[in-house]
């Protein structure tokens, strides 16, 4: 199974919002990072391919550090794209401290 495959998986499991950002209509809702994403605080959102707005990573800083002072939960984004590493790096913020290594195990009636 795939990244994007089992991404899909996870986003059937409200409340969630699945973002392709290989489709320019997804990439288009992210005009606005914080407004789109203020606006879906209370859903796990998965951003895939997420390597194509490096620029986007300071929004998602801004977001995580503000959720715990909000009363919100941690892991509220699934990140999924390539070269997760060198993105980081080149995007000047490497989400320290932000990040868990936290899995779920899907199962699947096929």
């Amino acid at each position: 199974m795939g990244k994007t495959t089992l991404a899909l998986a996870i986003a059937e499991r409200p409340p969630s919002v699945y973002l392709d950002l290989e489709s320019d209509a997804d990439r288009a809702k992210l005009s606005e990072p914080e407004l789109y994403l203020e606006q879906h605080v209370d859903k796990l959102v998965i951003l895939d391919e997420v390597h194509r707005l490096p620029n986007l990573f300071q929004n998602l800083r801004g977001l995580i550090d503000r959720a715990p002072r909000s009363g919100r939960r941690a892991g509220q984004f699934l990140l999924l794209g390539s070269a997760s590493i060198d993105l980081l790096k080149q995007s000047g913020e490497t989400l320290s401290g932000r990040i868990s290594p936290t899995w779920r195990c899907i199962q699947s009636t096929v």
